[in-house]
């Protein structure tokens, strides 16, 4: 897995859900993205969906259980960006 696109979903989180106080290197690529790792929530989830939708084509919905997996990290979002992405 390229450590570019771990980069590129840190930058995204970053700037789609306006966190102007972390830097990309801040976010661990295996932490959790919501509960206790980066502390993201439900909203939070849809406008990443957004972001990942836009810059990558990926579509996935909130409810389903797939979602659940793919968003617990960045790590697992490029997984799931790698395999999935259509732009």
């Amino acid at each position: 897995m390229s450590e570019n696109l771990i980069h590129e979903i840190q930058a995204l989180i970053i700037s789609s859900l306006g966190l102007e106080d972390i830097r990309p290197e801040d976010i661990d690529p295996d932490e959790p993205l919501f509960g206790e790792g980066l502390g993201l929530d439900s909203i939070d989830a849809l406008e990443l969906g957004l972001a990942l939708k836009k810059r990558w084509g990926v579509t996935l919905t909130a409810e389903s259980e797939e979602a659940r997996t793919v968003f617990r990290s960045v790590r697992s979002l490029a997984e799931y960006i790698e395999s999935n992405k259509t732009c």
